[in-house]
């Protein structure tokens, strides 16, 4: 019987390590000079370097902390957009009736079966011919599309929460007078909070991390985001700066891994209250 009851604390214990591992190697990383990295397989360096994140900081004619602005600049007006789309369209499929609601959200669901890597050359086309590829403000391509709810995933969310929302509380309020923008301001709204949360921690650590649409829109050192100025410390001839790598690598974890520790009980909620889950 304490066989039984050790069991599965051991494992859970066993699969973080294996999980956690890799991170843990990077940050211990993050301390060993360029000749030791490759060489020293531990994870704790034999001569420790704090150097590194000095030199990663101010390694090139930008400072990295530009890098982290420019992230959180397109981070956070992704998630306001994604917030204020997808809840308006999720409201329009889960309470209004119009002609064909079925079909449409049919279609919708039908896009999250397209891989996102498809529909990259169209769209830079699209923005190519827009202006907003190499224009005043790069950033157009990868924040505007985003006020048209093109995130359905977030919509299908927001929708399975408010399929969960009585109701009789839209017929109460119909009743005392709200129009159907009443509806959504006073009793949607207030009771999304859950489904927005999701949608705000999903938004933030998906795009702060994003990588390729980044590189394809992105062109001028000073707008570069922190995942794309990554790849400045491998030169041309294929030759890297290890140390420093890795410590702006630990560095630019360092925002997702505090927002999901911030608001990690509030996901939860959110995915428990939408229907999704397991």
């Amino acid at each position: 019987m304490t066989l039984r009851r050790l069991a599965r604390p051991i494992t859970l214990v066993l699969l973080t390590a294996v999980v956690l591992y890799p991170l843990v190697w990077m940050f211990g990383s993050s301390f060993k000079a360029q000749s030791e990295v490759l060489n020293n397989m531990s994870i704790f360096p034999d001569e420790w370097t704090p150097a590194n994140y000095t030199a990663g900081w101010t390694n090139f004619d930008v400072s990295f902390g530009r890098f982290f602005v420019n992230s959180a600049l397109v981070a956070g007006l992704t998630v306001v957009a994604n917030c204020v789309s997808c809840l308006l369209a999720a409201y329009a499929f889960a309470r209004l009736k119009f002609r064909l609601r079925g079909f449409w959200f049919a279609i919708m669901i039908g896009t999250l079966l397209l891989p996102g890597h498809v529909l990259i050359v169209p769209q830079f086309v699209m923005f190519k011919t827009f202006g907003w590829v190499g224009g005043d403000w790069p950033y157009a391509p990868l924040i505007v599309p985003q006020l048209l709810a093109t995130e359905a995933f977030f919509v299908f969310l927001m929708v399975q929460f408010m399929r969960g929302v009585p109701r009789e509380l839209d017929e109460a309020a119909t009743i005392d007078g709200c129009t159907p923008y009443g509806v959504f301001r006073h009793v949607i709204l207030p009771l999304s909070r859950p489904a927005l949360v999701s949608t705000a921690i999903f938004s933030f650590i998906w795009t702060w991390n994003d990588f390729f649409r980044q590189l394809v829109y992105l062109s001028d050192l000073e707008k570069y985001t922190a995942p794309v100025a990554l790849t400045l410390f491998i030169d041309s001839s294929g030759q890297s700066s290890w140390g420093p790598m890795f410590a702006m690598s630990v560095l630019s974890l360092a925002p997702v891994f505090l927002f999901f520790v911030a608001f990690q009980r509030m996901l939860v909620e959110g995915i428990n209250t939408s229907g999704l889950k397991g």
